[in-house]
């Protein structure tokens, strides 16, 4: 029982209610306190976002050798597959449902929350995705050239950063989770704003785990191992995605779930697919905004987008979730381009759904998050079968000692 109360995920599950009934009786007073805490600790937790990258993804990429170019193009080609297979299941969801539904289009009546008292900037040394492109550079070009001594110094950097997770990150987790969900409970998020979707948002949360149960069952089909094995142990990240609304924030404990999961999982592909899925597998993102604009569509054109309209917009909302940022709303930020140009969505429209995909975008990060799990066991399939050999990586992602601290061992 003891273990329990001081588990990663019962710690979560308070950190949630404590930050909503916080949220439900502060004022303002108090909530300049909070929104100025959880801004700086964002700005911790996104500023080490690029060394988590860098930090994993070019030290696997050295350790996978000569393979290293084909689990790349594998890796890419199976998250760009599950983002466009979500995106055309929520399609014809979408045309199969929304006619069927009344749904009241009010968003009004929230509170502003105010303003930061301090602010504190602590830029990222590089975007996300920059840091992702100079480690898969900075991995290739090692293997490349036999730069034994970067490997070595790659290797040593991954090192830091782990303790930078593990003693850093993890631990303030629950603070800004907290700090999260008083700030929606303040504003009227959860009592005004959700009852508005309700509807639409359960439907899109149901399809999240069609789609969860899907890619877990194509993943075990194909690597031959139980998929179960490694769902079980992405209860932590699912809760810190509901909190965070960030894949990228939550990719610490994304890593710690998937590193528990080994075997199925092989300890080479969670260094290397965890970190690389978590910038460019959104599958549950596009699939809630794919079911969102077609109902926005129905709303105020009185009609959803043409069919063929549709299916350029979710092969094309493929490729702007790979280079989406893993941040709260990045999918749709980065697709802002799509709603206005492709369906040709107005100022009312546009808002409507950035507000609406606001409202589950916890719940779509987390299905992105979950999913990560499944197109890994993928990779580690990929690479039984055609007979790469694991990377010489035996040591522990995550030591006792952390692991202990933050109630992952047993």
């Amino acid at each position: 029982m003891k273990k329990f109360f001081t588990s990663l995920p019962f710690i979560l599950l308070v950190a949630v209610v404590v930050g909503i009934l916080v949220g439900l009786v502060a004022n303002e007073a108090v909530m300049n306190v909070v929104v100025t805490v959880k801004y700086v600790l964002g700005q911790v937790i996104m500023f080490c976002v690029p060394l988590i990258i860098i930090g994993f993804i070019a030290p696997s990429i050295t350790k996978l050798g000569s393979d290293v170019s084909r689990i790349l193009g594998v890796a890419v080609l199976i998250a760009y597959c599950s983002s466009i297979g979500a995106a055309l299941f929520s399609m014809l969801a979408g045309y199969a449902i929304i006619p069927n539904l009344s749904i009241a289009t009010s968003v009004d009546g929230l509170k502003e929350l105010p303003d930061i008292v301090f602010q504190l900037d602590i830029p990222q040394i590089m975007p996300v995705m920059s840091a992702l492109v100079l480690s898969i550079l900075l991995g290739l070009a090692a293997v490349w050239t036999h730069a034994d001594l970067m490997c070595k110094l790659l290797d040593e950097f991954q090192r830091i950063v782990l303790a930078i997770v593990t003693r850093v990150v993890i631990p303030i987790l629950p603070f800004f989770i907290a700090t999260t969900f008083c700030g929606l409970a303040y504003e009227g998020t959860i009592t005004r704003q959700l009852p508005v979707f309700l509807a639409v948002v359960l439907i899109v949360i149901v399809g999240h785990y069609i789609w969860l149960a899907i890619l877990y069952g194509i993943a075990g089909a194909y690597s031959g191992e139980n998929p179960l094995r490694v769902l079980r142990q992405y209860g932590p990240a699912y809760l810190t995605a509901v909190g965070t609304m960030s894949s990228a924030a939550t990719l610490a404990v994304a890593l710690q779930g998937a590193n528990r999961a080994v075997p199925p999982l092989r300890r080479d592909m969670v260094s290397f697919g965890i970190p690389l899925f978590a910038n460019i597998h959104l599958c549950g993102s596009v699939l809630t905004e794919v079911f969102f604009v077609m109902t926005i569509g129905q709303m105020i054109n009185g009609s959803m987008p043409e069919l063929s309209t549709m299916i350029l917009f979710c092969l094309l909302l493929g490729v702007f979730a790979i280079g989406a940022p893993g941040v709260p709303g990045g999918t749709v930020m980065a697709s802002l381009g799509l709603i206005t140009g492709v369906l040709g969505f107005g100022d009312t429209a546009t808002a409507l759904v950035l507000t609406v995909f606001a409202l589950q975008d916890s719940f779509g990060t987390a299905c992105n998050i979950t999913g990560d799990g499944a197109l890994t066991l993928m990779l580690t399939g990929y690479a039984d079968r055609h007979g790469i050999e694991e990377s010489d990586e035996h040591r522990q992602l995550f030591n006792t000692e952390d692991e202990k601290k933050i109630g992952f061992v047993k």
